[in-house]
C-alpha cells in the first residue's frame, strides 16, 4: 500500500500542473500578435544557442580568412609548428574582434540595450541584431556565390532582394567567397617565399650540393626577409584591409 502512494507523496503538486501549467515553462501572446517567453526558456534558449556559438563563428565572421591567411603563412615560410595553432586561433579571434567592432556596436546599439532596457521583446531584439550581422556578411559575399547556392536551392524569381535573402543561403555564400579570397591572399604571400626556394635550390644545384636539402638554407633566409619587410603588420593589414576596415 505504501509503494502505491508513494509517486503521490514525492509529487504531491503534480495534478495542479495540469490545471495551472509550469510557470517557468510559460509563453505570453502580447496584444499586437507578439510573444514574451519566460524567463526560464530565454535561459534555455541562450544555452541552446552557445553550442551553436563555433559554428557561428566561422561562417557569419571574418574569422575563416583570417585563419586560412594564417596557416598557409606559416606553410609558406617552411614553419609546421611554430607559430603554434593556439597563437594562430589566438591571433585570428583578436583581429575578427577588431574588425567586426564596427558591427557589433550596431548590435548594440539597435538590439542588445533596447532589449535590456525592455524596450523591444527577444525575438525583435534577435530580429535587429540580424541586421547587421547580414549587412556585414552581404558586403563581403560575391554575387556568383548567392546565385550559385539561390539556383541549388530552387529559389531563383522567389527573393526579390538580397535584404530578404534567407540565412540558409546567405551562410554557405559567405563561407564560400571568404574561402575563395584567403586561398587567393594566401597565393600572393606564397609566391616571394617559392621563389626564394626555387633560387636557393638552382644554387645548390649548380655548386654540385643535390643531397642537402634546400628547405635547411632557405628556411633561415625566408624568415630574415619576413622580419625585414615587417611581415606582421603587413599581414594583418592586409587581412583588415581586405574587409574595408
Amino acid at each position: 500500500m505504501k509503494l502505491v502512494l508513494l509517486p503521490f507523496l514525492l509529487f504531491p503538486s503534480s495534478y495542479l500542473w495540469a490545471e495551472t501549467g509550469l510557470p517557468a515553462l510559460t509563453v505570453t501572446t502580447n496584444a499586437d500578435g507578439t510573444q514574451d517567453y519566460s524567463v526560464s526558456l530565454q535561459i534555455l534558449f541562450i544555452m541552446t544557442a552557445l553550442t551553436l556559438l563555433p559554428a557561428a563563428l566561422t561562417m557569419m565572421t571574418a574569422f575563416t580568412r583570417i585563419v586560412v591567411v594564417l596557416a598557409i603563412l606559416r606553410q609558406a615560410i617552411g614553419l609546421q609548428q611554430t607559430p603554434s595553432n593556439q597563437i594562430l586561433v589566438g591571433m585570428a579571434l583578436f583581429l575578427t574582434l577588431f574588425i567586426m567592432s564596427p558591427t557589433l556596436d550596431k548590435i548594440n546599439t539597435v538590439a542588445l540595450q533596447p532589449y535590456l532596457n525592455d524596450e523591444m521583446t527577444s525575438i525583435a531584439a534577435v530580429e535587429a541584431a540580424s541586421v547587421p550581422i547580414r549587412d556585414f556578411m552581404l558586403a563581403q559575399t560575391r554575387e556568383d556565390d548567392i546565385a550559385l547556392f539561390v539556383r541549388l536551392a530552387d529559389k531563383e524569381g522567389q527573393i526579390e532582394s538580397l535584404e530578404t535573402l534567407p540565412f540558409t543561403i546567405l551562410m554557405p555564400a559567405f563561407v564560400a567567397s571568404e574561402l575563395k579570397t584567403a586561398f587567393q591572399i594566401g597565393f600572393m604571400i606564397f609566391i616571394p617565399f617559392l621563389v626564394l626556394d626555387m633560387v636557393v635550390a638552382s644554387v645548390l644545384m649548380a655548386m654540385g650540393m643535390m643531397m642537402l636539402s634546400p628547405i635547411i638554407i632557405s628556411l633561415p633566409f625566408k624568415i630574415m626577409l619576413f622580419v625585414m619587410v615587417d611581415g606582421w603588420a603587413m599581414i594583418m593589414g592586409t587581412l583588415a584591409a581586405s574587409f574595408g576596415v
